[in-house]
């Protein structure tokens, strides 16, 4: 069954770009179809890949299924915003970031190198019909206490990730919000040549 949703969403773009970018989008309407631990492996495989700073892979992920609970936990530790349609969701990742170098000296890129490793978790989710959602909405001293979570590692945000459903079974504002099309900035507002961005 083909969502409407899936259609709504899909990225207009104005040049070629490689389907899983096109379909990646943060779905809040999932189905109570369970992620195998085996493609859950798969996703992390995806994400241990991304490039980062002296090779040092800042990343960690804290995991769980629905139906466990450290799941009730995570939930727990959301917004109350976020925390109606995440409920839902297959799994629920705690995306963890070390601040540190292997040789102890502050790593400026450890977040930036994080989020490389999302975005291909994500898109590997993508290829398998499997939609992720990050969030920044969070209790941050809660979830550092709930999962002892230490001082050498910064809290990047939450990932709820899960096969897509109906957007009907989603209450406003979210059953809007899911059937609402993207959008993004022009080119040549994010994307400048070095001779304009030196005029500005």
């Amino acid at each position: 069954m083909i969502r409407e949703s899936i259609h709504v969403k899909e990225a207009d773009t104005k040049h070629p770009v490689l389907d899983v970018i096109r379909k990646r989008w943060s779905a809040r309407s999932f189905s109570h179809q369970p992620v195998s631990q085996e493609t859950l492996e798969q996703l992390f495989e995806a994400a241990s890949w991304a490039p980062s700073s002296m090779n040092d892979q800042p990343w960690t992920y804290v995991y769980a299924h629905r139906g466990e609970e450290a799941f009730d936990k995570m939930i727990d530790c959301l917004n109350v915003g976020n925390q109606p349609w995440a409920k839902n969701a297959a799994v629920m990742l705690l995306s963890l970031s070390k601040k540190l170098h292997h040789n102890g000296h502050p790593n400026p890129h450890h977040m930036h190198d994080t989020g490389a490793a999302n975005m291909l978790l994500m898109l590997e989710a993508v290829s398998h019909g499997i939609y992720g959602h990050v969030m920044g909405g969070f209790n941050v001293a809660k979830t550092r206490e709930t999962f002892h979570v230490p001082m050498d590692q910064d809290i990047v945000g939450f990932i709820a990730l899960g096969y897509l459903d109906d957007a009907e079974k989603l209450e406003e504002p979210f059953h809007t919000r899911e059937l609402t099309p993207r959008k993004r900035k022009p080119l040549n507002e994010v994307a400048l040549h070095a001779g304009v961005y030196r005029t500005q």
